[in-house]
């Protein structure tokens, strides 16, 4: 998992699959996935199996903000251990460029650096 995701300890033992499906959700204006684009910002999951994330988009105007949310609880909801989702959007802190992984820099044709 990412180091600037906080995410607590029983989403922590999910993580391999949790990657999988935040890599598997497309921000289709820009085509990376929300994972390496860096829109996640916390990932929590009680003890009776409520994932709440939270995050953020490139900007206010994001086509995707409507889709987006519903099809990332869609995918959560596969996960075994996972038994309902909520997806809080902020706007605070602001996404910048910097969140960007290594990975997904070099697929966007950007500086790894």
């Amino acid at each position: 998992m990412r180091d600037d995701i906080k995410i607590n300890h029983r989403a922590a033992e999910l993580s391999d699959k949790l990657i999988e499906v935040l890599e598997s959700v497309y921000d289709p204006e820009i085509e990376l996935d929300i994972y390496n684009l860096g829109l996640v910002y916390e990932i929590n999951l009680d003890e009776s199996g409520f994932c709440k994330i939270v995050m953020t988009f490139t900007d206010a105007g994001c086509s995707c903000a409507d889709t987006m949310p519903e099809e990332l609880i869609t995918a959560l909801k596969e996960i075994d251990g996972i038994r309902d989702v909520g997806v809080e959007i902020v706007w605070s802190p602001a996404w910048k460029m910097t969140r960007i992984s290594r990975l997904g820099r070099i697929t966007l044709g950007i500086s790894p650096k």
